[in-house]
């Protein structure tokens, strides 16, 4: 009998194909599997750049590639028969001879870009790489026929030229010398491309390098294939770097996975649960900000694990309903909450009574980013806090004020019954504290307390959030693993987890699987404002982000008047919708509600339905097309949601990193296209 395993493009392929067409393919695999008598029977290719290449006939008019390695076959791709004949004579496979991992090569077009590499080289003495000698080259694993070319190399765009064609573990590393890096980290960017270890390395066995490349390839037996044929291909091919932070057993501290947008830190963060679940190690929760991300997750670890059992060791739960849940069951009933006029108001006569002369947004601030964030207790504590990222002083007298007013405040509140959200957290991680576990049922029979942590989006997460967090599990082997990027923070929150109990250390990842490189280009000019403060101390940058492919540009349009805007909105979604893209697909955003309904009303007044949102909204979303509308100075930052200068200059400029980053979110919630519009005077955030 056959054995199979299955490239990421193979069902990448399938899924475009008629539902008749996809089901003849899956039943002929089925079949292949079987050893079945009407089976599938490989076809070599004549003059095949490898000769392990062979095709499978699976359907009317359509052909498996596979490589052929004993009993064992790696499919490879299915196409048209014309288009497969085509693939499997270009196309070379290899090990690479440093860290062991499959390659895979278009050999023909190599070929044929020799000629005039050799031209371009006879024109010129300069060597790309003349400074690193051969056996450097081939220590790093560049494959001996490549070293023929790289030799003939005289600038970087000659060696930018072979990149789609060359396997990343070949190119990675000639980057790096090419632009001047050492050795060192040639080595760093080739170890990235490992995901698995390999004891020793034999180039010339094919099947031992695919066991060590779960990117390239996965092995099936009948009771899984039609699963990984018809699921999407993110439930089980994950990048090298994603796949090592989410596989690893055994991590000795909590782990801080950073990345940019569309890195794949939550699809990492969907495989880490998984993998704690199947280990079978103890119950696992998995946090996120809002019940609609909830929501989201929820299913795709629905797809992502199929063992029912499983599936049932993980809860998803958005971080303010955990502590929701925390204090109701510790209480007996569901806590009130208070809502932003009324607190406004209650801070106002809270000042008014004390004879405090600070305003409503400054005392909120001065709570929720000082008092809460560092679980202060009494005056003592307060008076001897430091308030970093306040930046207006407070002196003695001053602070004793600001405490009289916070406790007339709190006095307010607590006659009205009603509580914050932040309270309810600083509440619940007391509760847990003196009984870790007991209080995080959710009804039904006494489970067992959680053993694992998982959190995502964690830029958002305020010191009391993560205070709860770290009482709600053991600390001990792989007890937390959280993700993040402090670019994408929309919501005033600043915090090192080590200053909650939580020593991290930090991983990041640098390659950009949604965006085409275009788009991230100018998603990253759009972001500027230099590196974030990050979730471990010190502040995190976007260098070294790059995309793995290229497309459009973003499309920004200026206009004369909303009317005109609203326009040309209209018929931007209605051309893409006209392309076939369907419309779930695409999103429309913006900054205010009142922008909001008027694009809403547009769109359905023309026929249009797709979804409309708020800037807020996006976060989280992963789509094809996306218009952000509106970005224009004094929409964009929202000048209600900046701090006057006046007042503190520095929570000011924190407002314009927080708005700047909001735009930046909604903007790389795209896979395809990206429109940008506004009205007379474009946002100073928009890159020039």
């Amino acid at each position: 009998m056959p054995r199979l395993a299955i490239s990421p493009e193979f069902p990448r392929e399938l899924s475009v194909l008629a539902q008749t067409a996809r089901k003849d393919v899956v039943v002929a695999i089925r079949r292949f599997l079987a050893g079945a008598p009407d089976a599938p029977i490989p076809e070599r290719v004549r003059h095949a750049h490898d000769p392990r290449v062979v095709t499978l006939r699976l359907a009317e008019g359509l052909r498996a590639v596979a490589v052929r390695l004993g009993d064992l076959y790696w499919m490879l791709t299915v196409l048209p028969d014309e288009q497969a004949w085509t693939y499997a004579r270009r196309r070379r496979f290899t090990v690479n001879s440093a860290i062991g991992v499959v390659e895979s090569w278009d050999a023909e077009a190599l070929e044929n870009i020799e000629p005039a590499l050799r031209r371009a080289a006879a024109a010129t003495d300069r060597r790309l790489l003349a400074h690193v000698c051969d056996g450097d080259l081939l220590h790093l694993g560049i494959d001996p026929r490549l070293l023929r070319l790289v030799r003939l190399m005289s600038t970087e765009a000659h060696l930018a030229a072979t990149e789609p064609l060359l396997p990343e573990s070949q190119y990675a590393p000639l980057a790096v010398l090419a632009a001047g890096g050492s050795m060192a980290a040639a080595w760093r960017a080739l170890d990235a491309r490992r995901a698995v270890a390999a004891e020793s390395i034999d180039p010339d066995d094919l099947a031992a390098a695919l066991a060590r490349s779960p990117d390239q390839a996965v092995f099936v037996g009948q009771a899984t294939v039609e699963r990984i044929l018809t699921r999407p291909g993110w439930c089980t091919f994950l990048d090298p770097p994603q796949h090592r932070l989410a596989y690893r057993d055994g991590y000795p501290h909590p782990v801080l996975v950073t990345g940019g947008a569309g890195t794949g830190k939550t699809l990492t963060a969907l495989h880490r649960a998984a993998h704690l679940a199947r280990r079978a190690a103890g119950r696992v929760l998995f946090v996120t900000f809002s019940q609609g991300l909830a929501a989201d997750l929820s299913a795709r670890l629905d797809l992502l694990i199929d063992d029912e059992t499983a599936r049932r060791r993980v809860d998803v739960v958005n971080i303010d309903r955990l502590a929701h849940r925390i204090v109701t069951d510790a209480e007996g009933r569901p806590p009130k909450l208070a809502q932003p006029g009324e607190l406004t108001e209650l801070w106002r006569q809270a000042a008014e009574a004390v004879g405090c002369d600070r305003g409503p947004a400054f005392l909120t601030r001065e709570w929720e980013q000082v008092v809460l964030a560092q679980n202060l207790r009494g005056l003592d504590e307060y008076l001897a806090a430091p308030r970093h990222g306040r930046g207006v002083e407070l002196g003695p007298d001053e602070r004793r004020a600001v405490w009289a007013c916070l406790e007339d405040f709190l006095a307010r509140l607590r006659a009205t019954g009603r509580r914050t959200l932040l309270q309810l957290a600083a509440e619940a991680s007391q509760l847990l504290g003196r009984k870790t576990g007991d209080l995080l049922e959710s009804g039904g029979p006494r489970r067992e307390p959680y053993r694992h942590l998982i959190v995502d989006e964690a830029q958002d997460l305020h010191p009391a959030h993560w205070r709860l967090l770290r009482a709600a599990v053991p600390p001990g082997p792989d007890d937390i693993f959280v993700v993040g990027d402090p670019h994408q923070r929309v919501f005033d929150t600043h915090v090192a987890l080590s200053d909650v109990g939580i020593p991290a250390r930090e991983s990041r990842l640098r390659v950009c699987h949604r965006l085409p490189q275009e788009i991230l280009s100018w998603a990253v000019r759009l972001r500027g404002g230099g590196p974030a403060d990050g979730l471990v101390k010190g502040s995190t940058g976007l260098d070294g982000l790059r995309a793995t492919r290229g497309g459009a540009r973003p499309v920004v349009r200026g206009y004369v008047s909303a009317e005109a805007e609203l326009a040309g909105l209209v018929n931007q979604v209605r051309e893409w919708l006209a392309d076939g893209t369907p419309a779930e697909s695409v999103a429309v955003a913006a900054r205010s509600a009142e922008l909001v309904r008027a694009a809403r009303a547009a769109l359905r007044e023309a026929g249009l339905e797709v979804k409309v949102t708020t800037l807020h909204g996006m976060k989280g979303l992963e789509l094809a097309r996306v218009a952000v509308i509106g970005v224009a100075d004094g929409v964009v930052p929202a000048p209600e949601a900046l701090t006057p200068a006046e007042e503190d200059a520095a929570a000011r400029a924190h407002d314009m990193q927080r708005e700047r980053g909001l735009l930046y979110t909604a903007c790389t919630r795209t896979s395809e296209m990206l429109y940008v519009s506004y009205t007379g005077r474009a946002s100073p955030f928009l890159p020039p």
